[in-house]
């Protein structure tokens, strides 16, 4: 019996079905090498906004598929629902965070169109399985994520800042990691940044916008990627009526492998 200690050896349905029950617990590590996925829920006057938005920011939005109004299921997994199968959703009304909740039946409009993201967990398999360290697994804790000085390409009535995800990276293996997230481009692809955090206008490493902070060991170099949490940064700046996000590091677990999403 799998038990909640081996989340790796978790099946997609299996971690679902978990987060269903009221388990919640950031998703890095858990159902190895299946998809993971940001959510972004709007009502449907909003979706074009949206949906345009990830078109023109594919690296930080890449979108992997998208509902019909009202439709909470995915065809990234039969039988799954966006408002119950993630272990913590995020609810914003006129771009403030309204609160968390782990179960989002009650507040799913009927005109609801989600949006699933490719998510930067699904690479870490492909890193670990090379023996890239992930120091934020290593240290039980989420991935930090931080609001950059760049800012997206504005798409209809929503902009912001690109967000991004840190890893540190043995200097001695920033080169493979380069070459192993490059060839996930529907999971946000290579880093957008590799070294100094101040070119992205990040002061301090030690505090995160999301997630936790984590520690870095000797030789270590901070690695950026674009991140899934850029849409609520975009929330945030423009503030529509309302929305249902993921909690940051708090996914959706598709059927999908993640070899599905390597090229090359």
């Amino acid at each position: 019996m799998t038990t909640f200690d081996e989340p790796a050896t978790y099946t997609p349905a299996q971690a679902r079905a978990a987060f269903r029950t009221g388990t919640a617990h950031p998703t890095t590590g858990w159902a190895n090498g299946f998809t993971q996925t940001n959510l972004i829920a709007v009502p449907e006057d909003w979706a074009y906004d949206v949906l345009l938005f990830c078109t023109r920011n594919p690296q930080a939005c890449p979108l992997l598929d998208v509902t019909d109004p009202g439709d909470p299921g995915t065809r990234l997994a039969e039988g799954a629902d966006l408002r119950t199968d993630l272990p913590r959703y995020r609810i914003w009304q006129n771009g403030v965070l309204a609160g968390e909740v782990s179960d989002a039946t009650g507040l799913w409009r009927s005109d609801m169109v989600a949006f699933s993201i490719g998510c930067s967990f699904t690479f870490e398999t492909a890193l670990a399985a090379e023996g890239v360290p992930l120091r934020h697994v290593d240290q039980g804790r989420n991935v930090a994520m931080y609001v950059t000085n760049r800012p997206c390409e504005p798409a209809g009535r929503l902009f912001g800042p690109m967000v991004v995800s840190m890893r540190q990276i043995p200097a001695d293996r920033v080169d493979d990691a380069i070459r192993i997230t490059r060839a996930m481009p529907a999971v946000h692809g290579g880093p957008v940044h590799i070294g100094d955090p101040r070119a992205l206008g990040i002061d301090d490493l030690s505090r995160p916008d999301f997630g936790d902070p984590v520690d870095a060991e000797p030789g270590d170099v901070p690695v950026f990627w674009a991140c899934g949490v850029t849409p609520q940064a975009a929330l945030m700046a423009s503030r529509p009526p309302f929305a249902i996000t993921h909690a940051p590091g708090y996914m959706f677990i598709t059927d999908r492998y993640d070899s599905e999403y390597r090229v090359g």
